[in-house]
């Protein structure tokens, strides 16, 4: 007897599907034939589990970011000098996209394909996110911790540097997320250079 598939279930397994097709083709290139390709399943049975694909976008977007929050307001839970909330910042942003690094990919690239008003409540949810980051970055500065021409510029700097690792981290590589995250942090607070010795 044919066991009945738990429609959440199938839901789930629709979404990790979208999200590895929307990673390596990209959402708009991306059709519902071809996912119910992948699923093995006719493209018209899609549409009892799901009203589109966008609403899979959406889904994505939106759960990544509300990660990225979560772990972002466990980082600053514990109050302590800019440096180190930094430092832990930049760990919960690295061990958010290690999680999963096809939905980071997505959050970070497909998003630009959120129709309104969901685009614009997603840009919102990014400036307000990358405005925690300058906040540290502003009160570093003010107490001396940090030496930046520019807020902003120093944000996007560091977030940039983080967000590429979905393109090369492996749980099997070299370096484990708190590796990572040790590593960039040093990089980017004390730059490549040796500290000048006295003479």
């Amino acid at each position: 007897m044919e066991v009945s598939q738990n429609p959440l279930n199938r839901k789930q397994q629709i979404e990790r599907t979208a999200t590895s097709l929307f990673r390596t083709k990209g959402y708009a290139a991306t059709s519902m034939r071809d996912l119910a390709h992948e699923l093995g399943i006719e493209a018209a049975s899609l549409y009892s589990h799901i009203k589109s694909k966008e609403e899979i976008l959406q889904r994505v977007c939106f759960r990544v970011a509300q990660e990225f929050f979560e772990a972002l307001d466990a980082a600053e839970a514990n109050s302590g000098c800019a440096t180190s909330r930094l430092k832990k910042a930049i760990a919960a942003h690295v061990r958010v996209l290690t999680q999963n690094t096809e939905a980071s990919a997505v959050f970070l690239y497909e998003w630009r394909h959120l129709s309104e008003p969901m685009h614009s409540t997603y840009r919102n949810l990014r400036d307000r996110y990358e405005a925690r980051f300058r906040d540290m970055i502003r009160e570093g500065t003010a107490s001396d911790e940090f030496h930046v021409p520019d807020e902003k510029f120093a944000v996007l700097t560091i977030l940039s540097a983080l967000n590429w690792i979905h393109t090369w981290y492996r749980p099997d590589g070299k370096m484990k997320p708190a590796e990572i995250a040790e590593n960039i942090s040093n990089m980017l607070l004390h730059g490549l250079s040796y500290p000048t010795q006295p003479h």
